[in-house]
């Protein structure tokens, strides 16, 4: 992917979204034929030259300072994720050109999910492949033996649009996600590809990744609907393992004494079941 173009429309995004008014510029009508805000307009309140602003916003100053790009992340309002995501486009680091390789987890890490029989738990690769999970992850996402890819399920499965009640917001944060990768990784051949077939096949996708939004995976709630269980609520937490940032470990809970709590310890026994290693599950009082 362009750096600089990324670096272009995620600052024309950014500025489309700042009313002039926020910034006491006041707005004649039918003068103006772009939203938001103005290129000189930002220049001004940011602290800096018009045509400086310019040539950052066309990727041109790969030696801009972390104190202009502050100001001009204050005056777009942009989130903590937004910052990085701006400071990644505007200041890249040179990397080596990754190999298009497959993915593995380490066996320690895969005993670890494994062990974790009360918990659902997977880990995410590049693009958000799932490389690895345990079987209750198996049993609640729908994880089989091939390598997942869960921007690929999230809009190209219909299934999927049943089994997030809230669909929407789990494929805007699938992209989100997907774009703040692209920031790190810009000479991704393998995303190019991810993102040319979504696009592709998905109208929503087209739409979502156009908008330059950005959001890392940290923690968060979602609620499941579990064709045979029923409605599951989990929380989730993320952890960058060490050794390997591009891998994140991804954990789901529930409420104790919940009905969530209660669905999920069924789905848990079918799977101990299914598996040979069925025990009695406690009910919850």
């Amino acid at each position: 992917m362009d750096r600089r173009a990324e670096l272009s429309e995620f600052l024309k995004t950014r500025r489309a979204r700042v009313r002039p008014e926020e910034l006491g510029i006041k707005v004649y009508s039918g003068r103006r034929r772009v939203p938001g805000l103005r290129r000189e307009e930002l220049a001004q309140a940011a602290g800096v030259s018009a045509d400086y602003y310019v040539r950052l916003e066309q990727g041109r100053t790969d030696n801009v300072s972390q104190e202009i790009l502050d100001a001009v992340a204050d005056v777009l309002k942009l989130t903590d994720d937004e910052r990085k995501h701006l400071a990644v486009l505007a200041k890249p680091v040179r990397r080596k050109r990754r190999r298009t390789t497959t993915q593995r987890v380490r066996p320690g890490l895969q005993r670890l999910l494994d062990s974790m029989t009360d918990v659902p738990a997977f880990v995410l690769g590049y693009r958000m492949d799932v490389l690895a999970w345990n079987e209750l992850a198996a049993a609640l996402n729908g994880f089989d033996q091939k390598q997942p890819n869960v921007p690929r399920m999230v809009f190209l499965d219909p299934a999927l649009r049943d089994f997030y009640p809230a669909w929407e917001e789990v494929a805007e944060e699938s992209v989100d996600y997907l774009r703040m990768y692209a920031g790190r990784h810009p000479d991704d051949p393998e995303l190019a590809e991810l993102v040319g077939e979504l696009s592709i096949h998905s109208p929503e996708f087209r739409e979502y990744w156009a908008r330059h939004d950005v959001k890392d995976k940290t923690y968060g709630a979602k609620l499941l609907h579990h064709p045979v269980v029923g409605e599951i609520a989990v929380s989730y937490e993320t952890l960058q393992l060490p050794g390997d940032p591009d891998q994140l470990l991804v954990t789901y809970t529930v409420e104790p004494g919940s009905t969530s709590e209660q669905n999920l310890r069924l789905l848990a026994s079918w799977t101990a079941a299914d598996t040979g290693l069925a025990a009695e599950v406690p009910e919850i009082p």
